[in-house]
């Protein structure tokens, strides 16, 4: 996972950047997210470490972590579901509301920077970053995983966002496919899933089968001798 860079530096995000760029900063809030599995009762994040891995271990971020973000954390982490879950129930208006209440409670502020060159003559690529002042290691976090998934929502779509559906997994996911159809978080859950899928029709079938034959039996018992 990519790190956070030290809060009070400036952490560029152009907003210009490309759909790629742009899945940088929105894994923030999948891998949040993913570190629950609420329908097994899993949860990963569960100390100070584990939240610092959350962060990566380059991240200088990291090292301001505490206590106190355990829970911090955890309560971002059920809101970022909560977005994930709105949009696959397509509820796109309570997906956007819930995204936007994170995006006014954890701030980013924009600044303009030059430290590229348009050319060789040296003159300044004038463009937007955002600079982070974050007061604590979950604002920090919440704040890049909020604006990353804002630029997704935005770009991609809020029907993007999804929940897998090979259960008991819970796990989200934005769907960057070019025909839409991600139903699930990873391979080894769709591989799953059509597992499932197929052993449910072939019981199906046997059971089908299997009444047929009962039926053709029973129906052979009640014949009389001389109508066969």
């Amino acid at each position: 996972m990519p790190p956070i860079t030290n809060t009070q530096q400036t952490r560029p995000v152009d907003v210009r950047t490309t759909r790629v760029e742009l899945a940088y900063y929105s894994d923030y809030a999948v891998h949040l997210v993913n570190s629950e599995q609420p329908d097994r009762a899993e949860d990963a994040l569960t100390s100070v470490e584990a939240v610092r891995a959350l962060f990566g271990t380059a991240s200088r971020t990291a090292a301001r972590v505490t206590e106190s973000d355990v829970a911090r954390l955890r309560t971002v982490r059920s809101r970022l579901r909560g977005v994930f879950e709105a949009a696959a129930e397509d509820d796109e208006t309570r997906a956007v509301d819930l995204l936007n209440d994170l995006l006014l409670e954890f701030p980013v502020s924009p600044q303009i920077a030059g430290h590229r060159y348009l050319d060789d003559s040296r003159r300044p690529d004038w463009h937007m970053h955002l600079a982070e002042r974050a007061a604590n290691a979950t604002a920090a976090y919440a704040s890049t995983a909020a604006i990353g998934l804002a630029f997704q929502l935005t770009d991609l779509g809020v029907d993007r966002l999804g929940i897998c559906q090979a259960n008991p997994c819970r796990n989200a996911y934005i769907d960057t496919s070019t025909n839409r159809s991600r139903r699930y978080c990873s391979e080894r859950c769709a591989t799953r899933a059509n597992v499932a899928a197929y052993r449910a029709r072939k019981r199906l079938e046997n059971e089908g089968s299997a009444l047929s034959t009962r039926t053709h039996d029973a129906a052979q018992e009640t014949t009389p001798d001389s109508d066969r």
